[in-house]
């Protein structure tokens, strides 16, 4: 049997495009680790992507979404834990090809707990009041920013 589309509440929506978004980025840094780019662009591009997408996201799982299980849930410990860890990363200084490989990979990783696990069983228990309470704090999000230096374009 194929692996069906997980059917994500409307309130959740917007954080998996955010999920989408970050897998993006993962597949722009593995591409740009392969054709052996400039660690400068790809470190460039790391930082930016930490200061505009992931902390704000981060902030907003945090905040609205993962109150919905509790601060003792193991899951919530585990999603924490890989947000910190990720934090840590992003602020590296002097990455090279090595590390951007193990970000991605960490990235990757975290993205696919919070969407096949974490989410899943936050759609299971959360009451009414609590998604729409994250679907109301969604009307306020910006715009999403595109970074300017494709390197990871075998055209580029």
């Amino acid at each position: 049997m194929p692996n069906l589309p997980i059917k994500r509440h409307v309130a959740l929506q917007p954080l998996s495009r955010d999920h989408h978004h970050g897998l993006l980025f993962c597949w722009k840094i593995r591409s740009g680790v392969k054709r052996g780019i400039d660690i400068s662009r790809m470190e460039a591009h790391a930082i930016w992507f930490w200061n505009t997408h992931l902390d704000p996201h981060f902030m907003e799982e945090e905040e609205l979404v993962f109150p919905i299980l509790g601060k003792e849930n193991e899951l919530i410990q585990q999603a924490l834990a890989e947000h910190a860890e990720l934090k840590k990363m992003f602020s590296k200084e002097d990455m090279d090809y090595e590390f951007l490989n193990e970000l991605q990979v960490a990235l990757e990783k975290h993205i696919r707990f919070e969407e096949r696990i974490l989410f899943n069983e936050i759609q299971e228990v959360a009451s009414p009041e609590q998604l729409a309470m994250v679907d109301q704090h969604n009307a306020t999000i910006q715009e999403e920013l595109e970074w300017e230096d494709d390197y990871w374009n075998w055209k580029s």
